[in-house]
């Protein structure tokens, strides 16, 4: 268990970082097309990586593994990262970070439907808690963080990626419950991710164009790529393998702290009340589902 614990609480720790470098590099490279550029700079990553996991010994990744992520690369890859980078331009990296961490409550109905997970009573109302911080944090009002007019667009787009990624995370979940490896798994999202987005970059590229790509945007790319999706995304898939998706999905409040944190800290984005307030929400949310599920292991 803390294996998984730790690989998805690190993915999580590097999306919220994320959040801020997605934040710079969007100022030159459209949402879609970056969703496209990370996918490509990604997959030779992967490509190696299983390549030399199948030497030791894994499983092959096949044609019919490739076919059968169809589903979630297009909810996952297409859906939820296109709206979190479009949801980013338009909001804050902050709020962005803040907002998707409503994923563990999505994951509920999505696991209770696709796995036959049942949550117990304390995480219910750990998710509660963490769902009305969300609440508060996503106020536009006038102690939103940084207000720009289409915020509250963005922050709408940001909900839909918190949700879809819910759902993708469960249906890799059930993946690799039928005996996909993370490492197959993602290496498949990622190719259905250029798949699925590539078109619609080339649409997006007729209204929008590539700024100057100067050695910090270059070097924001390669984080994105290689860091935040080729290593990110496996450790995420790694941990809803081994874990039920109820518990992984809790590590997903480590996004927030970070992202937040180092808005503030390089973007000079500055909190209100209610980002406060939510935030604490959001954390003792989190706090009350785990020593919740520590009290269930010790008991057993």
């Amino acid at each position: 268990m803390l294996k998984g614990i730790l690989a998805a609480t690190i993915a999580a720790a590097i999306w919220g970082g994320m959040y801020v470098v997605s934040k710079l590099v969007l100022e030159v490279v459209p949402p879609l097309t970056l969703v496209v550029v990370r996918f490509c700079v990604a997959l030779p990553v992967l490509f190696v990586w299983q390549k030399v996991m199948e030497t030791r010994g894994a499983a092959r990744f096949t044609l019919g593994d490739f076919l059968s992520l169809a589903a979630p690369g297009f909810v996952g890859f297409c859906v939820s990262l296109g709206a979190q980078f479009a949801g980013t331009h338009l909001s804050t990296a902050s709020l962005g970070a803040v907002i998707t961490s409503a994923t563990p409550a999505f994951v509920v109905p999505c696991a209770y439907v696709l796995l036959r997970e049942k949550p117990t009573l304390w995480k219910l109302i750990g998710l509660a808690l963490a769902s009305i911080g969300v609440v508060l944090v996503i106020n536009p009002g006038a102690d939103a963080i940084g207000q720009t007019p289409n915020m509250l667009m963005g922050n709408a787009l940001l909900i839909l990626a918190a949700l879809t990624w819910a759902l993708y995370s469960v249906m890799v979940k059930r993946a690799t419950a039928r005996g996909m490896s993370a490492l197959a798994a993602t290496l498949g999202v990622t190719l259905w991710g250029v798949v699925f987005d590539a078109p619609l970059a080339a649409l997006e590229l007729r209204n929008a164009s590539i700024g100057a790509i100067t050695p910090a945007v270059l070097a924001g790319i390669l984080y994105l790529g290689v860091v935040s999706t080729a290593i990110a995304f496996y450790l995420w898939n790694k941990g809803f393998e081994l874990l039920d998706a109820n518990t992984a999905a809790l590590c997903f409040f480590a996004q927030p702290v970070t992202g937040a944190l180092l808005g503030v800290l390089i973007l000079s984005e500055t909190p209100g009340p209610g980002f406060i307030i939510g935030g604490a929400l959001i954390a003792l949310g989190a706090l009350v589902s785990q020593i919740q599920m520590q009290n269930k292991t010790a008991h057993f």
